[in-house]
């Protein structure tokens, strides 16, 4: 069965999708304008501008409209009865153009998404190569020296070893944090000098295929890092492999959540573990499931999940360990295998 003929048996009514990741997904096209139209029987129009209808007309099992570049109110027009449309990803003014045309519009969220977040073993394949390409890139990383050089340097220098490594992109700008920085979650790389006797967390991912990877470390670099440092790295571990143990299909996100959480809180760390333990990775960085004290999610097998959790101490520095991983009905297969013991740089 393929994916269009899997979303169309979901279907009450006829869907529109305009979320471009979706489109790649369901059809293979990928474009910067189009919405693919998918009805319950199964039949499909893709559509999109003369930039890219030939490209289009290649894709099997879709029918092919050729729009205007302002493609939501040609679309519109074309539309008639009750359509369902991607409610979470559709701008507002795209909508009053789409509804111009006359149709009944019915949001709709997360339908293909569900369908994205479990991963078939092509997928995972993908993404198990993608990983394996981010842990060798930041391997050759470590056999260099980087007390003394900047937090940018060191993120462009891994961006250079990814891609000699095999990557197609990087996944996402690379977070290189030192110091006191680490203490922030989203850090961007400065001209900040890594400094000996500090922690230094570096979160990179590569893409590969069109799928990503996304994974943390932070290393020591050496010297007389602070007992308080230390002792946050011990503990983000261990609830890190608490939660890599814990997690199986059938748990929910919050469940997930909480393995990670409990165990930080039960340290002097619980109010240092501010976001979520994990989200979805495939196409997107960041889609479904969500592990959170938030998610409405459960998990299945197949989903390719991040485990992450992260101490912060402003003014001093940070922690945050993450793997990616497969979900299976009895627990989690990892896709990274760089080590997590704390590691001690030059």
């Amino acid at each position: 069965m393929t994916r269009l003929e899997s979303l169309a048996e979901t279907l009450a009514a006829p869907l529109l999708v305009t979320n471009l990741t979706n489109v790649y997904y369901l059809s293979g096209f990928e474009s910067s304008n189009a919405a693919l139209l998918v009805r319950p029987g199964g039949e499909a129009t893709l559509y999109t501008d003369f930039r890219y209808v030939e490209s289009a007309r290649e894709v099997p099992g879709v029918e092919v409209e050729l729009t205007k570049r302002a493609l939501m109110r040609d679309v519109g027009e074309q539309l008639s009865g009750r359509v369902q449309f991607e409610a979470d990803v559709l701008p507002y003014l795209e909508w009053e153009r789409l509804a111009e045309g006359g149709a009944e519009l019915v949001p709709a969220r997360g339908i293909v998404d569900a369908l994205r977040a479990v991963k078939d073993e092509e997928e995972i394949a993908k993404l198990r190569r993608a990983a394996r390409i981010a842990d060798r890139g930041l391997e050759a990383l470590t056999a260099e020296t980087w007390v003394g050089r900047s937090e940018r340097e060191l993120a462009w220098r891994l961006r250079e070893l990814l891609h000699a490594h095999g990557a197609d992109e990087q996944a996402f700008d690379t977070i290189v944090a030192s110091g006191p920085r680490g203490a922030l979650p989203h850090a961007h790389p400065t001209d900040a000098l890594i400094e000996k006797g500090t922690l230094v967390t570096v979160d990179w991912g590569v893409r590969v295929d069109g799928y990503n990877s996304d994974c943390t470390r932070t290393f020591s670099t050496g010297g007389a890092v602070p007992e308080k440092l230390r002792r946050a790295y011990a503990v983000c571990l261990d609830a890190q492999k608490k939660a890599v143990a814990g997690i199986r299909a059938a748990l929910t996100g919050v469940e997930a959540d909480a393995i990670a959480r409990e165990a930080i809180a039960r340290e002097e760390f619980g109010d240092k573990f501010g976001h979520g333990l994990g989200h979805g990775v495939g196409l997107q960085v960041h889609e479904a499931p969500r592990l959170s004290t938030e998610s409405e999610d459960t998990l299945v097998a197949g989903h390719c999940v991040t485990i992450e959790p992260g101490i912060y101490l402003p003014g001093l520095g940070g922690v945050r360990i993450e793997d990616l991983a497969i979900v299976r009905e009895d627990g989690v297969e990892l896709l990274t295998s760089f080590p997590k013991e704390l590691i001690e740089v030059k």
